[in-house]
């Protein structure tokens, strides 16, 4: 019996912690499945699965049924697959959820030109627009339901359109789905933003680094390097991974990664952190820890970690959705055959109200409420450099009437600026135009070096310069 091989999947379309769960109950039913993980923050599933009742393609067409698209399986059959969800995400505008709306847009306008120029075939323009439309709704609605979630916002919306269809409401069932549609795809946009704060921190990290070896410097991806590796940062040049300082010395600047405004002065013996920039010097550093390990890596770990964890708030709405569904399914069921049954009143008018009960009542605004907020609040606070670990902790913020800071007696905005020019001899113009001049230097000595750095990937390391 062979042992369970690990999968890595990219998941393109997962924006809320509803998309998840549909997608982890149906790796559930697949036989051979174990060890699920779905993360709707770094849009990636993992699991073990046993080869010889489950491939990776039925896999993946599990996840396509219900309206996700898998990036990656076939090659992320081994540990090593993809080292990041996270990355080589398609722009809004070439997602799936993006051409869906094109293409309902388009049908739509062709129905309302065909009423419009033919009101005669209005009403069946209309009809069709709509039945053609619903079709990958209902279908997701279908595998979301033999998959174990049946009550999903896909099975609402459908059952609600096609109700509307059955009445003869074909412009409200047509509008119906072009909003859900909208919907749908501003709440993808809303979810890369907030993801935008983790991929704002993956780009402190350069993605290449001189690495010395054999007193000559070549350039490799940074993600290559390993503890014992030596690097080589030339001034102006972030640096490639957590280290200690061989040789050299320069004024480095962590702000990106402890806030600190100040450039610091590194020595041999000294720690040095990626993300961080070599101001004025050039440094040997001895690689201490690998990419995966870095700071800047555990950082991101940490905020996804957070995104991940769910508030008081979020976990109550979670408990009180799985009851609210199927409960809303119900009272409208009772208000469209109540009447009717009870009262004699006109089946149409009440199923016509039944209807626009389950409209109303559709909990994906509520469910998706808390989480994308959550979501939101921690990728932007994660772009000014402030860590909040969970959704718990940013609530408790709210709750927060006084703050007392203990550092330095001043608060910054981390930029170092000019305030004041005092001149001991001579004029303010002379002194600024010799602090000019000595800038003007500097800065033409670090685009020297960084051009020759992008050339001359031999230089025997510690030359003269």
């Amino acid at each position: 019996m062979n042992a369970p091989l690990p999968l890595k999947l990219r998941i393109e379309g997962m924006d809320c912690a509803s998309c998840a769960l549909k997608i982890e109950n149906a790796m559930k039913r697949l036989p051979g499945v174990s060890d699920i993980n779905v993360s709707y923050g770094q849009e990636s599933l993992t699991l073990r699965f046993d080869q010889d009742r489950t491939s990776v393609t039925a896999i993946e067409d599990k996840v396509r049924a219900l309206g996700f698209t898998p990036v990656g399986g076939r090659g992320s059959v081994h540990a090593n697959a993809q080292s990041r969800a996270n990355t080589g995400r398609p722009p809004q505008w070439r997602t799936r959820k993006a051409r869906l709306v094109a293409v309902i847009g388009v049908l739509f306008v062709m129905a309302a030109l065909v009423a419009h120029l033919a009101p005669t075939f209005g009403r069946w323009a209309w009809s069709i627009a709509a039945v053609v439309t619903i079709v990958p709704f209902a279908r997701r609605a279908y595998a979301g339901a033999v998959s174990g979630t049946p009550f999903s916002i896909e099975t609402l919306m459908s059952v609600a359109a096609l109700g509307a269809l059955l009445i003869g409401a074909a412009e409200e069932a047509a509008a119906v789905i072009l909003l859900f549609a909208l919907g749908e795809l501003l709440e993808g946009v809303a979810a890369g933003k907030a993801r935008a704060g983790i991929e704002a921190l993956i780009a402190l990290v350069p993605r290449d680094a001189l690495r010395e070896r054999d007193g000559t410097l070549e350039r490799v991806p940074a993600d290559m390097l390993v503890i014992g590796d030596i690097v080589v940062v030339r001034p102006g040049d972030r640096i490639p991974a957590d280290g200690s300082v061989i040789d050299g010395a320069a004024d480095v600047d962590e702000s990106p990664v402890t806030g600190e405004s100040v450039p610091m002065s590194k020595a041999a013996g000294a720690a040095v952190y990626a993300g961080s920039v070599s101001t004025n010097g050039e440094l040997r550093i001895d690689v201490t820890r690998a990419a995966a390990d870095n700071t800047i890596a555990r950082i991101v770990h940490m905020v996804e970690a957070a995104q991940e964890s769910k508030a008081p708030t979020a976990r109550l709405i979670d408990r009180f959705s799985r009851r609210y569904t199927p409960a809303a399914m119900a009272v409208a069921l009772l208000v469209a055959i109540v009447p009717p049954l009870v009262f004699g009143e006109p089946w149409e008018t009440w199923i016509y109200r039944g209807l626009a009960t389950l409209l109303i009542a559709c909990p994906c605004a509520l469910v998706i409420s808390t989480p994308a907020a959550i979501a939101s609040g921690l990728a932007a606070l994660a772009r000014h450099g402030l860590l909040v670990k969970g959704g718990a902790a940013l609530e408790t913020l709210a709750r927060i009437r006084t703050v007392v800071f203990d550092k330095t007696g001043t608060l910054t905005a981390g930029r170092p600026e000019v305030t004041d020019v005092v001149v001991f001899s001579g004029t303010q113009d002379d002194l600024l135009a010799k602090a000019a001049a000595v800038e003007r230097k500097a800065t033409l000595r670090r685009h020297s070096l960084r051009r020759s750095a992008g050339t001359d990937v031999t230089t025997v390391a510690g030359d003269d310069r």
